[in-house]
């Protein structure tokens, strides 16, 4: 035995970028959990436009879901989107998610119908989504051209989702999410100077 003692190990980028999206969506089945179990409801909590007491839901809507359906149908885009976006480092991840979050948060408060509440976290999947389909143009990075190509292959589909249409969707959180990770891109992404 020697004296030394073992180092920890430190997470590789993608384990830590696994454990950051699990842990997120964790949280949000855990928040839901005690939405059900508690008595009265936490879902009144998210982004009433316009209203004073409504601005706390800037800081608690993508936290609450309409149940589990609601929650469900955001789980696998948040595990996928936000593991990628994870992948950037733990610093870029909190910078993206906070941007969309607030700047998306407060657009659809000021914005969004009086008389709804907004709710849930596929303001952050619209988010991750366009940040990370539009990083590849303000870094010039082949890899993330080609990674942002794909994700818009795959999820492009989603961008619907920005339009009014269909009653209950919170059309505005997508597409003030989807804005607010278009510029988290432009604000968050070095630069490739060029030779």
């Amino acid at each position: 035995m020697t004296d030394q003692q073992a180092e920890p190990r430190e997470m590789s980028g993608p384990a830590r970028a696994g454990a950051l999206a699990v842990g997120f969506v964790v949280l949000l089945y855990a928040v839901e959990l005690v939405d059900v179990v508690v008595p009265g409801t936490l879902d009144g909590n998210g982004v009433r436009p316009r209203s004073v007491d409504g601005l706390e839901g800037v800081a608690l809507g993508p936290l609450l879901h309409g149940g589990w359906a609601h929650l469900l149908g955001n789980t696998v885009p948040l595990l996928v989107l936000g593991f990628l976006v994870g992948l950037s480092g733990l610093r870029t991840w909190a910078q993206v998610t906070a941007i969309v979050w607030v700047v998306g948060g407060a657009a659809v408060w000021l914005v969004g119908a009086p008389g709804t509440v907004h709710l849930g976290a596929s303001g952050l999947v619209f988010g991750w989504l366009s940040y990370l389909v539009v990083r590849g143009v303000f870094s010039r990075h082949v890899g993330q051209i080609a990674l942002g190509v794909v994700v818009f292959l795959v999820y492009g589909g989603l961008l619907w989702g920005v339009l009014p249409g269909r009653p209950g969707i919170s059309w505005e959180g997508h597409l003030f999410g989807a804005a607010a990770g278009a510029l988290a891109a432009w604000l968050v992404t070095p630069r490739r100077v060029r030779d």
